[in-house]
């Protein structure tokens, strides 16, 4: 038996394990942070973990079966060391709450997406009272950049500007997980962004599921929302010394306004790279999906970004099979694929979400429909997709040298990296060159995924990213409140978080 002293949760290891979307990487990484403050330790890859942390995702119809696969491989080791502990939290544990400690009672923890702070002290009473300890809110008890947070990049990082969502799309289970729209003030993510540039980071994406509706929780109480706070927040991105890129996902065309592709197009560390979710070509199905645009709304958003950015590279989601969906609302989401010349398309057969509207409807598309039309959309987007990488044929690049990004680099002698427009780049290296280096080549070739660079480079800038990887540093950022404002770029006057902020 373990004494108190070998037991004590500084002397602990941890692994998080993350599904889902960006918003649940950067989740984890706050996950992270919490743990190492609360002495934990990150396991050695290959190594068992005295904790282990599911971060879960609920989009996905077999979401559930997944989690609990892997909740049952665990069990073994669990029997054999009592004192593991296993803890579930995100999307799916808020859906599911006591559902997960009834199919999987050797879980120990189950905590949701309000109140992820929560998790060292529920830990710490699981362990007390030998007993699982299941703790879901239904409102968020303080905002992610409250908490610490274990950066995974030594070059690249998250900073969320807003948690939640307003829109009612049918499809989606997110609002009814996130809850509404809560908003940070602006000076508190230029602070965050400034604490990560300070430590090496050179590129930075603001994260949100909805970014263009930023403004919301700081608006006059006149007005909806401030329409100009989302430019005016990239446009203030450029001010800070040392941040070579920024980056935003994921905006929503309703809402997307001029002064954005303004703000674009004039603040120079802003790549030009915009993911504009499509979800459907067709007015009757973005109706029944209560996307609040059309097709033509869409194109228009498209165009206009092309004539302030001509090599603006454009990315979109699109879903197949919505319920209803016929051949011609289908044609019509090729149709815009062809007009729009995405340079890549995340593409998803539709998955009944338990608790949408879209689940109970009518007119279930076939499986066997959904899969042609899929693979028929897939043949088509990567015919766009490889006629416009090809354009860039000859071109000279800019690239953050990433870690890892081709799964064949060691057998080609290459490295990967991506370009200002966000394109993956594969590249033959020469000197010595680290993830988070900045390296300019030509681009020799091109596939519908990626871009091929076998020259030798033009020009390799050593970084302070790259020291920090050299190292095995990755940043910690510390907590940065939540108010309101609009105040200038830099740390603002601190203040107590906002408790239970959801709108």
């Amino acid at each position: 038996m373990k004494s108190d002293e070998t037991a004590r949760p500084q002397e602990r290891s941890y692994e998080v394990r993350t599904y889902g979307c960006q918003m649940n990487v950067h989740d984890s990484e706050r996950l992270a942070g919490l743990l190492e403050d609360a002495g934990y330790v990150k396991a050695t890859a290959g190594s068992a973990a005295d904790l282990v942390v599911f971060n879960t995702c609920a989009v996905r119809e077999n979401a559930d079966n997944k989690l609990y696969g892997n909740l049952g491989q665990l069990r073994p080791a669990k029997d054999d060391n009592p004192d593991m502990q296993i803890a579930v939290g995100g999307c799916l544990a808020q859906k599911d709450r006591d559902v997960v400690v009834k199919k999987a009672p050797w879980v120990d923890v189950v905590f949701g997406t309000h109140n992820i702070g929560s998790l060292p002290t529920l830990l710490e009473r699981a362990r007390h009272n030998h007993e699982a300890e299941v703790e879901i809110l239904e409102s968020l008890e303080a905002f992610p950049s409250t908490l610490p947070a274990k950066r995974e990049s030594a070059y690249a990082g998250w900073v969320s500007i807003s948690v939640g969502c307003n829109n009612t799309c049918t499809f989606c289970i997110v609002p009814a997980l996130r809850g509404k729209e809560v908003d940070r003030r602006p000076g508190d993510v230029l602070a965050e962004v400034q604490a990560l540039v300070s430590q090496g980071v050179l590129e930075v994406t603001l994260l949100g599921q909805n970014v263009n509706a930023y403004g919301v929780s700081f608006a006059d109480p006149a007005a909806h929302n401030d329409r100009g706070a989302f430019a005016k927040l990239l446009s203030a991105c450029g001010d800070i010394d040392g941040l070579e890129r920024v980056r935003f996902t994921s905006p929503h065309p309703a809402e997307f306004t001029d002064d954005v592709i303004d703000a674009m197009a004039n603040t120079p560390n802003v790549c030009p790279q915009l993911h504009m979710p499509l979800q459907s070509g067709s007015d009757r199905v973005l109706r029944a999906m209560r996307r609040s645009y059309r097709k033509d709304r869409f194109l228009g958003i498209i165009d206009k970004v092309r004539a302030a950015m001509p090599h603006a590279s454009i990315t979109t989601d699109i879903i197949v099979g919505f319920p209803g969906e016929t051949e011609e609302d289908f044609q019509e989401t090729l149709d815009v694929i062809r007009r729009a010349r995405f340079t890549n398309a995340y593409t998803f057969q539709y998955s009944k979400r338990p608790g949408t509207p879209a689940a109970e409807m009518p007119d279930q598309v076939p499986k066997a429909v959904v899969q042609e039309r899929y693979m028929r959309l897939i043949e088509l987007q990567e015919q766009v997709a490889l006629e416009e990488n090809q354009k860039l044929i000859g071109a000279e690049v800019e690239l953050l040298v990433a870690d890892g990004g081709g799964r064949k680099n060691a057998a080609t002698e290459r490295m990967s990296g991506r370009a200002r427009d966000g394109r993956l780049v594969h590249f033959r290296p020469s000197g010595s060159i680290r993830p988070g280096d900045l390296v300019t080549t030509d681009v020799t070739a091109a596939a519908p995924h990626f871009l091929i660079a076998d020259r030798q480079i033009r020009s390799h800038r050593r970084t302070a990213a790259g020291d920090a990887f050299e190292r095995g540093i990755t940043p910690t950022t510390q907590p940065i409140g939540v108010g309101l404002g609009l105040p200038q770029v830099g740390a603002p006057t601190p203040e107590p978080a906002v408790m239970g902020c959801s709108r």
